[in-house]
């Protein structure tokens, strides 16, 4: 009997390992098989019963790469010498892992904040992630939506930024449309190539399953059974958000994330999540998750960043007179 085994997804060099080591020692476990790799391909030739045995065993292999995102010697042997059942790190005994890393390192919320991001997102909606930079809003946001993804929860992840350029113009950068803005969504990117192995990636990428788009190629879509995320929302302008958050259709979370002290809209233009903030705060389903310094995972400088200019605008405010002042004083003038 013949049969023919795809790879989907997947690395070929990364799962046969150097010299294919993998595989052949996964040829040593049926020496009555006979195991041919070609590719993303295996064929295989043997008795049904032994084929039989070799899907279950095989499909346990898979199934441990897909969700763990790593396979080594070791964890094949273990899968093929006993009754495997998950091994160890199951997220079934570890309910606070989010996803595997590629390196088979477990991703779980880290900090207060996180932690309260991934509470709300199972009973709300929509989810407003509040703070400075480097607190892992967007990353913790993309996490809950790669494990949507995994458990079959929702069939597409949709990613997206207002491209609002901080000091630099669109048209002065080389190369066509999709060259200018993929700058503006490489973050996005790196969290993704964090949590999924690249082959992977790119077929979902290819298939439509992961999008990711600048905010203004969300105009006259309805977004149904999917996980979407709206990174950098302090740019957007009260149209563009009003927009995104009417494209929200039936089995759809949305996570919006923002960092209110870093609008680059120019000069005038209002910001929409501040407009948002202000008058959907009320609503049921719609959560509000602030983060603040304690939050912050980047390199610990970052911190002391924040926090000295957090300092320098209270002091800059506190010498400058408010707007009531101003008016007042010009009156008198008059």
């Amino acid at each position: 009997m013949e049969k023919q085994i795809i790879l989907e997804g997947i690395d070929p060099l990364e799962f046969y390992g150097i010299n294919d080591v993998k595989i052949n020692l996964i040829k040593t476990f049926f020496p009555r098989i006979r195991i041919t790799a070609r590719g993303n391909s295996l064929y295989l030739q043997g008795e049904e019963k032994e084929l039989r045995y070799f899907d279950k065993k095989f499909n346990y292999i898979l199934d441990h790469y897909y969700q763990f995102n790593i396979l080594t010697v070791d964890i094949i042997s273990q899968i093929l010498q006993n009754d495997y059942d998950g091994g160890d790190g199951n997220p079934e005994e570890e309910p606070d892992i989010l996803v595997y890393s590629i390196t088979g390192k477990p991703v779980r919320a880290r900090t207060p904040n996180q932690r309260v991001l991934v509470e709300k997102v199972k009973d709300n909606d929509l989810i407003f992630a509040i703070g400075p930079a480097g607190t892992g809003k967007t990353y913790t946001a993309i996490a809950l939506a790669v494990k949507a993804l995994k458990n079959r929860e929702i069939k597409k992840i949709i990613l997206c930024r207002p491209a609002v350029e901080a000091g630099e113009r669109l048209g002065f950068l080389p190369g066509d449309l999709k060259e200018k803005i993929d700058p503006y969504l490489q973050p996005l990117y790196d969290a993704l190539q964090d949590m999924l192995p690249g082959k992977k990636l790119e077929e979902y990428i290819k298939d439509g399953i992961i999008q990711i788009a600048p905010l203004a190629f969300m105009r006259g879509r309805t977004l149904s059974n999917a996980c979407v995320i709206l990174d950098e929302a302090q740019n957007t302008t009260v149209n563009q958000l009003k927009m995104f958050l009417t494209r929200m259709g039936l089995n759809t979370k949305y996570i919006i994330t923002g960092d209110i002290t870093q609008i680059d809209l120019p000069e005038r233009t209002p910001s929409g999540l501040l407009q948002a903030l202000r008058i959907l705060r009320n609503i049921e389903g719609i959560q509000v998750v602030t983060f603040d310094k304690r939050d912050i995972v980047r390199h610990r400088l970052v911190r002391e960043i924040v926090e000295a200019y957090d300092q320098y605008a209270t002091e800059k405010a506190s010498r400058e007179p408010s707007v009531q002042e101003s008016n007042n004083q010009e009156e008198q003038k008059k």
